[in-house]
């Protein structure tokens, strides 16, 4: 079991350094009233791109990634990690904590929530806290029902926070 994963979304250095300590170029950061937008490359075999949207108030990061052609995961739109996420601090850095839920949107399907399974093994190895843990069921809760409600979750996260949120193909 490994712990929850930390990011820092470094806006002044343009940098995003991910959970295992690799330091990024960002193409992109917008900082909004609600969150901060992120776009930048991938040297990932599966992925050439990644955006971000970290929405601290709902408690969830929203991503895109980019597929390579023919990859599987292709059909997926966005991938909403769930967790704390926070900025801007006294140094202008953004930072997360992935609580392990996830939940999957591909058009045409129910929102999926995964990963049930890890979150139950960082509470009883002493990873999460019971709090912690609460939240981020209450926060997929949200999240599914509110995506059900809404029709899907794109339009529901826009109703969020109160504006469009904005990815490559979708400005």
């Amino acid at each position: 079991m490994h712990p929850p994963k930390v990011e820092v979304f470094d806006v002044p250095a343009m940098t995003n350094t991910d959970n295992k300590g690799f330091v990024r170029s960002v193409e992109t950061y917008r900082e909004t009233p609600y969150g901060l937008y992120m776009s930048r490359t991938s040297d990932h075999p599966r992925f050439t791109h990644l955006e971000s949207w970290l929405l601290p108030r709902l408690g969830l990061r929203a991503n895109i990634f980019h597929f390579v052609d023919g990859d599987p995961q292709s059909a997926q739109r966005l991938y909403l990690d769930v967790g704390t996420f926070s900025g801007p601090d006294a140094a202008g850095r953004w930072h997360s904590v992935d609580w392990y839920l996830d939940l999957v949107d591909v058009p045409g399907t129910p929102l999926d929530l995964i990963d049930i399974d890890e979150i139950f093994q960082a509470h009883s190895s002493g990873l999460l806290t019971l709090d912690e843990a609460t939240e981020a069921v209450a926060i997929s809760a949200r999240a599914l029902t509110g995506a059900a409600a809404a029709g899907n979750i794109q339009d529901w996260l826009d109703a969020q926070v109160g504006d469009r949120l904005t990815w490559l193909d979708r400005t």
